[in-house]
């Protein structure tokens, strides 16, 4: 039985690439790493209750599961090449494996991502994906390189996800289809990422919320950051369906964006908006490094803001 759903995941999202030497079908792949290239390396788990609700439509678990991970690679700047996948399900379910396997390689296809190797086993529902994409030796994208001056922007608009999450509690969630959407299937910013090689010092995603995920990059590169609360980009279905101060709150903390916020130097802000906004994602300016540690949020009067959380906490009681 494992071998056959293998085999029909293998079905849905064969891609065929020359770096490829073995795919599935052995104990390992075997993978040609292009001259003059580095490999970038991301895994994640999403878990069914945690990372995405209970009665999540397969497919949406196969979109994410893959998305989590390209976001990943977006914000290192790199290509995606290939991917292993890991599923751990209480039972063999074709129809579920059929639909996972189908969101999966809607999203791997655009990409020529291969997937290369994986592994299924009987337990609580969740999903392992590793990734694997090149950069430039030198060109990758790190955390560690903002400098004081530099400007704070972010690609998209932020909360939708999280609001999302809290629309699926009400009576008629299909009423919030734009935001279940962001929740279910987010758009990794693979494109961008690669525009702002060379351009951006320092990059992360934006998994779990916009306050912790800048004090990453704040910790990694000694500096600190303020935040224009006003500056935030929110989408027009957050501000309609949640009051501002619900909407700001997801923007900040809320996670599961799949966004990147990133610093440029401040005279190149212009020039990277308008990149990004030729590449269908925009980039708003939300805020600036600074010397002081830690990240700060001021509201439209200069007063400063206390988010509601701090972001996502896997560990937190």
């Amino acid at each position: 039985m494992e071998f056959d759903l293998i085999e029909r995941i293998r079905r849905h999202t064969e891609v065929n690439r020359d770096d490829v030497v073995e795919g599935i079908g052995d104990d390992a792949a075997i993978v040609a790493v292009p001259s003059g290239r580095e490999l970038a390396i991301a895994v994640d788990t999403l878990v069914e209750g945690v990372h995405f609700p209970a009665g999540t439509a397969p497919a949406d678990i196969g979109w994410k599961a893959l998305a989590v991970n390209l976001s990943d690679l977006a914000a290192m700047g790199a290509t995606p090449a290939w991917a292993l996948l890991a599923l751990t399900t209480p039972d063999g379910d074709e129809a579920f494996f059929d639909g996972l396997a189908r969101g999966f390689a809607e999203l791997a296809t655009p990409y020529r991502l291969a997937l290369v190797g994986g592994d299924t086993t009987r337990g609580p529902l969740t999903v392992t994906v590793a990734v694997h994409g090149f950069t430039a030796p030198g060109e990758a994208l790190l955390r560690s390189g903002a400098r004081v001056g530099d400007v704070v922007m972010v690609t998209g608009t932020l909360g939708d996800a999280a609001a999302g999450l809290r629309c699926l509690a009400e009576p008629d969630a299909s009423a919030y289809a734009a935001l279940v959407e962001r929740l279910n299937r987010p758009t990794p910013r693979v494109s961008a990422g690669q525009a702002l090689r060379g351009i951006a010092t320092a990059c992360i995603d934006v998994s779990d919320g916009l306050v912790a995920d800048l004090g990453h990059i704040c910790a990694a590169s000694g500096v600190g950051a303020d935040i224009d609360a006003e500056m935030l980009p929110r989408s027009s279905a957050l501000l309609t369906h949640f009051a501002d101060a619900d909407a700001l709150d997801f923007a900040l903390a809320g996670g599961d964006d799949y966004e990147l916020c990133f610093t440029v130097p401040a005279d190149r802000a212009g020039e990277v908006g308008a990149t990004l906004a030729r590449l269908g994602c925009g980039a708003a300016r939300v805020g600036r490094i600074v010397e002081d540690a830690g990240v700060r949020v001021f509201d439209a009067r200069g007063n400063l803001y206390e988010p509601a959380r701090a972001g996502w906490n896997h560990f937190a009681a």
